[in-house]
């Protein structure tokens, strides 16, 4: 009997080592997608749950052109602070993580590229994407290359390498990263990455040690929730949704009461309020959007043939190529999408301003003078009916009406009518 019981003693306290590793867990957070503050959450909120969950060390396996330098830093923080160690793997094969990526990259405490990807490009430029001007570009270059270049040496990189990619948009292949002491690694896939780390330390300042060989491996993405607000703070639908709220608000103040107009227009206003609340936006661009708004809007009630309407839709177009400067190149509404919103708005405005015109042209519909000449038939009590109307009565030469017989309208005195009777 003891000899069996210290046989299960020995079988524990062997499998334990095993159970541990075995029950070891990676989580992978798959990132396609420029960096804005939805991704900036969802990675966030992965490098969150993996510090709850106790996984082994988290996975952003990257894929992006680059994105807002405010997410970028404030995701750069998060990383840094992370209780577990954070790897950035660019791949798969063809990715890359440029600009803003780099930098994300560089943050890392294990940066891993897969075969076929690059990274680099990280020299700011402007809104437009032209250079900026020599003053500001001196000033926005050095903080960039400074920062860069200490993330790279705090992680034990090459900070000169870093440094470059700033000042002279140096963009790396996978090898040449691994040669130049940028990545830490070239691996084809996470598990072959897992494998082949266990055991080892992550860069400093952490140096957390991997226990990943047998690792399970758990991927998230985007959830559909975040995928739908990653679509609404798009410029070009943001800009949709401010001109559809626009028209929305102009046809229900233009015939109140039809509700759907205006539901319609109200939601589509404040989908578009949340895109610019969420993306950083120009005073001069909002201003010109406004001024097209009002330019809209007054057209409907001071109607200037048509100037009114040109000048709101020359405003819009320009208010909205302007409106996400301080977000930078990637996020820009596009020119096409800019002039067809303009010139769909100023056609609905052309065509209800030509409506009105049209129906101020047309002779009055209702007026007491339209009875005149207009026939009836007597009915009791000395009352004519008159297209559909009952009205007081009387002959122009005195006489009693008597019922049924047909008259014709002679003039209009006050509510009563003076007729003559038609012979039969």
């Amino acid at each position: 009997m003891k000899r069996i019981l210290s046989l299960l003693v020995l079988a524990l306290a062997l499998a334990g080592p095993a159970a541990a590793a075995d029950g070891s867990r990676v989580l992978v957070a798959e990132f396609e997608n420029d960096v804005n503050p939805v991704t900036q959450d969802y990675l966030e909120g992965a490098i969150d749950r993996a510090e709850r969950e106790g996984f082994e060390a988290v996975v952003i396996e990257m894929d992006t052109p680059g994105g807002l330098g405010s997410s970028m830093r404030a995701l750069v923080k998060r990383i840094l602070a992370a209780k577990v160690p954070v790897i950035v793997f660019v791949a798969p094969g063809g990715a890359s993580a440029d600009s803003a990526g780099a930098v994300i990259g560089m943050a890392s405490d294990l940066l891993v590229m897969a075969p076929q990807t690059n990274i680099g490009s990280s020299t700011p430029i402007s809104v437009g994407g032209e250079d900026l001007s020599e003053d500001l570009r001196r000033k926005v270059v050095n903080d960039a290359a400074a920062y860069m270049k200490e993330l790279a040496l705090e992680h034990g990189r090459n900070g000169d390498v870093a440094e470059d990619m700033v000042r002279q948009a140096l963009n790396l292949g996978a090898r040449d990263a691994l040669a130049k002491d940028i990545a830490e690694r070239v691996e084809p896939d996470v598990e072959t990455l897992l494998r082949r780390i266990d055991g080892t330390e992550s860069a400093p300042p952490k140096r957390i040690r991997f226990d990943t060989a047998n690792a399970t491996v758990e991927r998230i993405e985007l959830s559909g929730w975040k995928k739908v607000l990653d679509l609404l703070i798009d410029p070009n639908i943001i800009a949709l949704m401010l001109s559809i709220g626009l028209i929305g608000i102009v046809v229900e103040l233009w015939n109140p009461g039809l509700i759907f107009p205006g539901t319609v227009g109200a939601v589509s206003l404040i989908v578009g309020l949340y895109g610019l609340q969420v993306l950083p936006i120009s005073a001069a661009g909002l201003l010109l959007m406004l001024l097209a708004a009002g330019f809209f809007v007054a057209e409907l009630f001071l109607p200037s043939h048509g100037a009114l309407t040109i000048a709101g839709g020359v405003c819009f177009v320009i208010g909205a190529l302007m409106l996400f400067d301080p977000a930078g190149p990637a996020y820009q509404v596009s020119l096409p999408v800019a002039l067809a919103i303009a010139g769909a708005m100023g056609g609905f405005m052309l065509f209800a301003v030509g409506k009105i015109v049209q129906a101020r042209r047309l002779p009055v519909a209702v007026s007491v003078d339209r009875l005149v000449g207009a026939h009836g038939r007597v009915r009791r009590g000395g009352f004519v009916l008159v297209n559909g109307e009952l009205w007081r009565a009387r002959l122009g030469n005195g006489t009693e009406l008597r019922e049924g017989d047909e008259v014709e309208v002679e003039r209009v005195d006050g509510l009563e009518l003076e007729v003559r009777r038609i012979t039969p």
